[in-house]
């Protein structure tokens, strides 16, 4: 069974590029938008800038560990696309946490 907290389809990715507002850090980008459901949909990507295929899923795993700390401090009923940068790379799991929080403080995303 599919887990309906992770973004799929790619009509959602396309709405979110779209109308989606962004916010930016040192290690992240995330793109959200508020959809019309009563939970978040989540959704992390690495493009081969940031490095060889054992770089980006490192770099995926730091995001949703990121994120698993932030979680319950997250207003409800938004899409949220977290991208890596290249810089993520050598970083250390509290620099990307820290780079998380900024970036989810500029979006106005937490309660």
């Amino acid at each position: 069974m599919l887990r309906p907290d992770v973004l799929r389809d790619s009509r959602d990715f396309k709405k979110l590029y779209d109308k989606g507002k962004s916010a930016h850090s040192k290690h992240l980008v995330v793109i959200h938008l508020q959809n019309r459901l009563g939970f978040n949909r989540y959704a992390f990507l690495a493009s081969k800038k940031v490095g060889k295929a054992v770089v980006r899923n490192r770099a995926r795993r730091l995001m949703k560990e990121s994120l698993r700390a932030q979680r319950d401090k997250l207003k409800q009923g938004y899409d949220i696309l977290f991208i890596a940068r290249s810089s993520i790379s050598g970083a250390t799991f509290t620099e990307v946490l820290e780079s998380m929080n900024k970036t989810l403080g500029r979006s106005g995303l937490y309660k």
